[in-house]
Order: C-alpha cells, then sequence, then structure tokens
C-alpha cells in the first residue's frame, strides 16, 4: 500500500498563487508515476499534470501549460504541484495519484493505483 496525503490548498483570490504537495508513505516512492487531478461539483475527475518515476517527463492538460508546474523531490517522497495565475473556474477539490505502472505516463484515472483525499482549493474573483 502507498498512502498519499494532499496538502496545500486552500482559498486564493485570482491571479494568485497556490504550491499543493504530496506526501508518500508505505512503499518506495521512486516506483510511481505522480499525477494531478482536480474534480469540481458536477463534474468528472480531471487530469491536470504528471510526472514519471525518475526521468523528470512531464504532461499536463492542454488547458492549464504554463500555469501549473509538476516536480517531486524522491529523497522527500513528496510531489508537488506549483499553481500561478489562478482563475475562479480552477476552483475544485485536487487529488495526487501514484501509478505502478512502468510505460510511460498516463492521464487517464483508470491507471493510477492510489489516491490521496484531495484537497480543496477555492479562488475567488
Amino acid at each position: 500500500q502507498l498512502q498519499l496525503v494532499e496538502s496545500g490548498g486552500g482559498l486564493v483570490q485570482a491571479g494568485g498563487s497556490l504550491r499543493l504537495s504530496c506526501a508518500a508513505s508505505g512503499r518506495s516512492f521512486n516506483d510511481y508515476t505522480m499525477g494531478w487531478f482536480r474534480q469540481s461539483p458536477g463534474k468528472e475527475r480531471e487530469f491536470v499534470a504528471a510526472i514519471s518515476r525518475s526521468t523528470g517527463i512531464r504532461d499536463y492538460a492542454d488547458s492549464l501549460k504554463g500555469r501549473f508546474t509538476i516536480s517531486r523531490d524522491n529523497a522527500k517522497n513528496t510531489a508537488y504541484l506549483q499553481m500561478s495565475s489562478l482563475k475562479p473556474e480552477d476552483t475544485a477539490v485536487y487529488y495526487c495519484a501514484a501509478d505502478r505502472n512502468p510505460f510511460g505516463i498516463s492521464r487517464n484515472t483508470v491507471r493510477y493505483d492510489y489516491w490521496g483525499q484531495g484537497t480543496q482549493v477555492t479562488v475567488s474573483s
């Protein structure tokens, strides 16, 4: 089992920034691709960003490129999502997830084996 705990969410004004953290425990963090997803009321969970296990390959939702940055610190067993120029439509619960598949990185929720409990991000206009 891999346990994931997100933190760093909160209320921010439009144009502001937040950094989310995802702390992992229980298994070797290095063995997992890490992803961030988000879900707002009435909508499906959507892909935000993902980062490979060790090569640092990153993928972003097209609409978020340039505003969001995913990173990881394998020594600290933590993944991060730096969000800038936030907009009210970025309001959602943000989840981190871990994928043990060693081949490539995925935008599909089905690929991810472990999930955190989520952290609320609210962007006011």
